[in-house]
């Protein structure tokens, strides 16, 4: 397996900038994730690719602080127009371009939606797809994680079965585990130390431990009702048992990004991190 970027810990980041930067922008976003204790943060690309090159360069001058990128919310690699799957590539590689230019870590992105097809057909159009985002980040001499994430509904492809399936046909690919996508997918499963257990005991031994010192994950509280996600809460306000999954997070040693997610965002990284390391 490739190594393109090693570290030696599991990592906490905000979802994007601290709420308390303000207009500070990313210098005063780094100095409250340095003051707070935190490990780094998600640079969200919501509605495109859109960074200069001076910030590209800031980031990478952050030696001290761990990066990786979301790509667009518009991807949908099993879409029925053409053009929009190919915008979808375009987009997925232009993250992986602009996080390979400030240094960052991994990239991921929601891919798809099932559009009614089956999940065979659907996996098969998404295999394509990505064959065709790494062909071209291999040309560009790109070296960078690429990771489908878990998705929240039943409509969107992405239960972690389908992503462990997709990491083994490509080196360049591992799961981004959103682990409270996974709780409301199901409906209020997989929310206890035994189940978290499964998922990280899945991918150890389908990709190998290599894809547990190596993760990306998110992780935040959340709403759902029997058709899945809903939106994002606090920790304190939700059903999400967090402790438990630091607790197996801890267990199986796993290393690299954990980023959350929750609407209060640097409050919830920071009770998170201090949660972990009083174990």
């Amino acid at each position: 397996m490739k190594d393109f970027y090693k570290t030696d810990k599991l990592n906490f980041l905000t979802a994007g900038m601290p709420l308390s930067t303000g207009k500070g922008g990313y210098p005063k976003a780094f100095e409250i994730i340095k003051e707070m204790g935190l490990d780094g943060l998600e640079v969200e690309f919501v509605h495109g690719v859109r960074m200069s090159d001076e910030t590209r360069k800031l980031l990478k001058e952050q030696k001290d602080l761990m990066f990786t990128a979301h790509g667009p919310f518009y991807i949908n690699l099993n879409s029925k127009e053409e053009e929009k799957i190919e915008a979808s590539v375009q987009r997925i590689v232009e993250t992986a371009q602009a996080a390979s230019d400030f240094g960052g870590y991994s990239i991921t992105y929601h891919a798809a939606f099932y559009m009614g097809a089956d999940k065979e057909t659907v996996y098969q159009q998404v295999k394509a797809q990505t064959q065709k985002i790494i062909d071209i980040l291999e040309q560009n001499k790109i070296k960078m994680w690429i990771r489908p994430e878990t998705t929240g509904k039943a409509t969107q492809w992405g239960d972690y079965e389908e992503i462990i399936r997709l990491s083994k046909e490509f080196e360049q690919v591992l799961p981004c585990v959103d682990f409270s996508h996974i709780h409301a997918r199901t409906g209020g499963e997989y929310n206890t130390y035994d189940e978290f257990c499964l998922v990280l005991d899945r991918i150890g031994t389908e990709l190998g431990e290599f894809a547990l010192n190596n993760f990306h994950a998110h992780l935040a509280g959340i709403e759902y009702t029997q058709k899945g996600e809903k939106q994002h809460l606090i920790l304190q306000d939700s059903d999400m048992n967090y402790k438990d999954l630091l607790r197996a997070m801890k267990d199986f040693g796993v290393k690299g990004a954990l980023v959350c997610e929750s609407p209060n965002i640097e409050t919830d990284t920071k009770i998170l991190k201090d949660y972990y390391m009083s174990l």
